[in-house]
């Protein structure tokens, strides 16, 4: 049948009108199907699907308005022309054919000519519906498609982008993305040696665009987190991946801070967010503002990651924030801005957290307005003992693949000792051992308090009790940084030594360093008895190194170190008990 032949159903009581107007259409080439009254119609119109209804108004049985709507109804989302064939003339009557659902009427005498118009015009009108409705369908199917695999892609991302220790009791956090994907990025990850690195990120736009970026930065920072790495080199491996990856126009404004809850030391990098906020336990905020330009902006060799020392101590906390916090608006289109922020942390007597009470203010601000933006807000509570969740790798299948007996020497000498840290390297490498794989974070502890010691106290010569006043504190890192400018001559040595023993291993950790050594005989620590003040291997580090291995000797003038750390199959995953 070809595209504008019409399948047209005439219902007329009468059966000379019904066989003029079956001769005018048919000959217009139209195919015709009659119907004698409204319930016929009805009927005929469910078994045949006709294009267009000629419908007389007045009819036994069933009047062609009474028709009209069960015609309707039957057509459902199809458009089905109704034009009711009437010698009606009282307004009345007309309002009544329309509001049953006719389209247009055709008086008596029919005119051929009206009647050609008035088919084409309807027929036009129909088929441009049918078009229009065949679009929303698809329109419809791909976007459900779309829905699907978002929802896909949401379920790998967030395998790769996990909570980490974002449940820890110490995190609190919110955020409300605008669709399935979040241009907000929040990320937590103990590190090995304690304390935690947080990672907060708002990219360009919102949604799937936004989020492509959000992979990449999740496995860098989870699995550079993981190995030790500082928080300088993650901000420098994320920045170097987002400028390759990411088209121009497109950047991730971040945030990363690295807590150091034993030493009471945050080390904050802010990179086009909001200010953060540090609220000390009396109440008295610190505003920690973005210093830097976004990442995935500047090339590696101009890119700044140098990150801002904080001390503090348990009770005060650490606010962060993306901009859709700053800019909720209100019914007026207000923003709530910095100045939000303060009224909230500024009423007194609330005794709320900050979190909760920034949270709240922005629902009630902006209660009657839709989100115009991604909103993120996390708050860090500072203690001295906070639970960690620990994020590990499980052992392979057999713990007894893999190297078991090797020996290795590394030596990072002068000005690389302030450019690099070797620790993740060497970390690295002792998890080569599948049995250690799950005493992750025991190694880096032994690896990073002897490193550390031979750098800042055998190398540079600080003294440690600096750390213990707040303008020491300051005085302690900015001669950190002067020092390591003169480093030529100086060297740290690692030699590393593996061995399999029954039911277990053997880990010998040597390490030396080209300064003056300290007097390790009269360290109360070392003899066992009172004795001199020693500015090397203070009482935390030395327990530390003396709790979680077996043995540990000085030799020299002090500088030769040499731990042996003794494992065992059957010890439990991460056992951190004296030996």
């Amino acid at each position: 049948m070809s595209q504008n032949i019409l399948r047209i159903l005439i219902a007329d009581d009468s059966d000379t009108d019904r066989l003029i107007l079956q001769a005018l259409i048919k000959r217009l080439g139209h195919e015709v199907i009659e119907a004698v009254d409204g319930l016929d119609a009805v009927k005929k119109f469910g078994e045949d699907h006709p294009d267009i209804v000629l419908l007389d108004a007045l009819m036994p049985r069933m009047d062609g308005m009474e028709a009209a709507r069960h015609i309707k109804v039957l057509a459902g989302e199809r458009l089905v022309p109704v034009i009711f064939l009437t010698s009606l003339s009282e307004t009345e009557d007309l309002v009544r054919c329309l509001e049953a659902g006719g389209d247009d009427f055709l008086t008596k005498p029919y005119n051929r000519v009206i009647i050609e118009a008035k088919i084409n015009a309807f027929d036009r009108m129909r088929r441009m519906h049918d078009t229009l409705s065949q679009q929303h369908q698809e329109i419809s199917e791909r976007n459900r498609q779309l829905l699907e695999e978002q929802s896909i892609a949401r379920r790998v991302f967030d395998n790769v982008a996990h909570t980490g220790c974002l449940d820890s009791p110490n995190i609190h956090y919110h955020a409300s993305p605008l669709s399935v994907f979040n241009g907000d990025v929040l990320f937590a990850s103990p590190l090995p040696a304690g304390g935690m690195l947080i990672f907060l990120g708002d990219f360009t736009g919102h949604g799937l665009p936004a989020a492509i970026g959000a992979m990449p930065v999740a496995e860098i920072f989870y699995g550079m987190a993981r190995k030790g790495f500082s928080g300088a080199d993650v901000l420098r491996e994320i920045n170097q991946k987002l400028k390759l990856i990411l088209p121009t126009g497109m950047f991730c404004c971040g945030a990363l801070v690295e807590a150091d809850f034993k030493l009471g030391q945050l080390r904050v990098w802010n990179g086009g967010l909001p200010e953060a906020w540090v609220i000390r336990a009396d109440g008295d905020p610190v505003l920690l503002p973005s210093r830097h330009l976004p990442l995935g902006i500047l090339p590696p060799e101009q890119f700044e990651s140098v990150m801002e020392a904080l001390q503090v101590w348990p009770g005060d906390r650490l606010l962060m924030m993306t901009d859709g916090v700053l800019e909720a608006t209100n019914d007026h289109g207000e923003l709530f801005g910095l100045a939000g922020v303060r009224r909230c942390l500024d009423r007194p007597g609330s005794g709320r957290h900050p979190f909760d009470a920034v949270v709240e203010g922005v629902r009630q601000f902006s209660v009657k307005t839709a989100e115009s933006d991604d909103l993120t807000l996390v708050a860090l509570d500072i203690t001295d003992q906070p639970e960690v969740p620990a994020v590990q790798e499980q052992p392979p299948p057999s713990a007894l693949a893999g190297p078991t007996e090797w020996r290795c020497e590394y030596e990072i000498r002068e000005r690389t000792l302030g450019d690099f840290s070797p620790l993740p390297l060497l970390l690295h490498i002792c998890l080569e051992v599948p049995g250690l794989r799950t005493r992750g974070g025991e190694i880096y502890t032994l690896l990073s308090e002897l490193y550390n010691n031979a750098l800042e106290h055998g190398v540079l010569q600080l003294p440690s009790e600096w750390k213990h006043s707040a303008d020491g504190f300051g005085r302690y890192y900015s001669e950190r940084q002067a020092r390591l400018a003169r480093v030529d001559g100086h060297y740290i040595r690692f030699s590393l030594h593996h061995t399999r023993k029954p039911g277990g291993g053997r880990l010998r950790v040597v390490c030396e360093d080209s300064g003056t050594g300290f007097d390790f005989r009269n360290h109360p620590l070392v003899s066992g008895q009172g004795g001199g003040d020693s500015p090397r291997y203070a009482g935390r580090g030395l327990l530390l190194l003396k709790r979680l291995s077996n043995n540990i000797t000085f030799r020299g003038r002090g500088n030769h170190v040499e731990i042996v750390y003794d494992w065992n199959f059957s010890e439990h995953q991460g056992d951190g008990d004296d030996r």
